[in-house]
């Protein structure tokens, strides 16, 4: 494929250049996927999943995180501590309560 880039306006040039970058993408997209198929399956024929033998999972396992916090005026409001903090608890802080009268 022989393309006279010098004939070429601006435009032309860089719409050629962005459908050059989405074919690279694509292209080593599809490769990865076929390098990782083909290692799942070597791992497969040998009795192990893939992310054994890497020592990766696929997502982060979590408890649920426990409640540390009740709401004064609803006990069954709670809030673990984590995040940001409920309305309720920023108004109970600005009321002069403390964090330990709320605590659970």
């Amino acid at each position: 494929m022989n393309i006279d880039l010098n004939s070429l306006s601006l435009k032309e040039l860089k719409d050629l250049q962005s459908q050059v970058a989405k074919a690279i993408s694509g292209y080593v997209d599809r490769r990865k996927r076929e390098a990782l198929a083909e290692l799942e399956e070597r791992a497969k024929a040998m009795g192990f999943t893939l992310a054994e033998l890497t020592g990766l999972t696929s997502g982060r396992k979590r408890s649920p995180s426990v409640a540390k916090y009740a709401n004064p005026a609803n006990p069954a409001d709670t809030w673990s501590g984590r995040g940001r903090k409920p309305r309720w608890f920023t108004e109970a802080l600005a009321q002069g309560k403390k964090p330990e009268d709320m605590a659970i």
